[in-house]
């Protein structure tokens, strides 16, 4: 596994790095859809934060375990076990709900929802909770296991010294395709291009995936507000339209395994799940670049069960617990201590990888601009 080359992108910010207008929320986990949100309040939270400035280690003593815990995670990304071995052992009585986007996530933080103690933010969403006060501080005394996760996770831009998160599952977004259809398909969007396989492919639902490839694929970034750069990237999607079969996000996975689409641009977490029932599934980070993201936990401010919930953190960070959660999810683990559990382990980017890959970044008033090609993409 290329930890050292992770290392390396973490030391200079290409891992875990987060602009300063970051404030795009992707609207569902598996899907990784994105949304436009206004938070001002980012731009100072995440202006200046550099390694220089990192917290120092924080200790606090909580004092005894209450014996209840409220979470509030993603849906279907959890090993079926973790809560109740988590119960079974600490006594603990755990309240688990979950949701399907940040910004539903967000939202009802912002309203006023309490009685939560652990949620699960995408990276850049880590500092909108920390600029509005929303975050406890974590105590380090609890988490014995934090040594577990790779560097490349350890230290993140968008929370220097891990002040507030620990990483939880990581993802990239590419291609699947058949490959008892498409033996050597070509590790490029321009497949997509391609009349060839007109009918049998599908591109994502969602603005910001299918105009960030086009702009990846003529090499720009997939942040860009130029409008000439939008403008290509415009008609290469309105080309490759003609070539598709439909829009569409994580329900593809079962025309995939049917054998109905032959290529989709999808999630390399969804692509896994859909390869457990069709082995000949495959999944392609394309050469021009693409998406990476991380989802953390994190502890509220508001949290009535703070000591739980960092036992709870720690108990994550186990390897085999870690591992577990992996196997379900089919996404990576920042656990470098669970790989070797995992059968099937999503491998760290490569050096070569990591030099292809960004976050998303919040678009500013390039939003009105990119809404209305996209408009004009599905309306073309």
């Amino acid at each position: 596994l290329p930890i050292a080359a992770l290392e390396a992108a973490a030391a200079d910010g290409r891992i875990g790095a987060v602009a300063e207008r970051v404030v795009r929320l992707p609207t569902d986990r598996s899907q990784r859809n994105t949304v436009e949100r206004d938070a001002p309040a980012v731009l100072a939270a995440c202006r200046g934060r550099d390694r220089a400035a990192e917290p120092s280690v924080r200790e606090e003593d909580l004092g005894p375990i209450v014996r209840e815990l409220a979470i509030y995670n993603w849906s279907d990304y959890i090993a079926a076990d973790t809560i109740a071995n988590f119960e079974k052992e600490f006594g603990v009585r755990v309240t688990y709900d979950t949701y399907e986007s940040n910004e539903e996530m967000l939202a009802k933080l912002q309203a006023g929802a309490s009685g939560y103690d652990i949620v699960v933010p995408t990276n850049y969403v880590v500092a909108v909770l920390a600029a509005q006060d929303l975050v406890f501080p974590l105590a380090r005394n609890y988490l014995t296991n934090f040594g577990n996760l790779a560097s490349a996770f350890v230290n993140p831009v968008f929370d220097p010294g891990n002040r507030y998160s620990v990483a939880y599952q990581w993802g990239t977004t590419g291609f699947a395709y058949r490959r008892d259809r498409i033996p050597a398909p070509p590790p490029s969007w321009g497949i997509f291009h391609d009349a060839a396989y007109r009918g049998k492919m599908t591109q994502m639902d969602d603005q910001r995936d299918v105009i960030g490839s086009w702009l990846r694929y003529r090499g720009h970034s997939l942040n860009s507000t130029d409008p000439g750069e939008l403008a290509q990237a415009k008609a290469d999607a309105i080309a490759a339209k003609r070539n598709l079969k439909a829009y569409v996000s994580a329900p593809v996975k079962a025309q995939l395994i049917a054998g109905d689409v032959w290529v989709a641009q999808l999630w390399n977490g969804d692509t896994f799940q859909a390869k457990q029932e069709e082995p000949a599934i495959e999944y392609v980070l394309p050469r021009e670049g693409s998406t990476i993201w991380t989802d953390s936990l994190v502890i509220l401010r508001s949290a009535p069960h703070k000591r739980a919930a960092h036992e709870f953190i720690n108990y994550v960070l186990r390897p085999e617990v870690g591992a577990a959660i992996s196997k379900l999810t089919g996404y990576g683990s920042p656990n470098q201590a669970a790989m070797a559990r995992i059968a099937n382990p999503i491998p760290y980017p490569s050096a070569e990888e990591l030099q292809r890959l960004e976050y998303q970044q919040d678009l500013g008033e390039a939003s009105e601009l990119w809404d209305r090609i996209w408009t004009e993409i599905k309306s073309g």
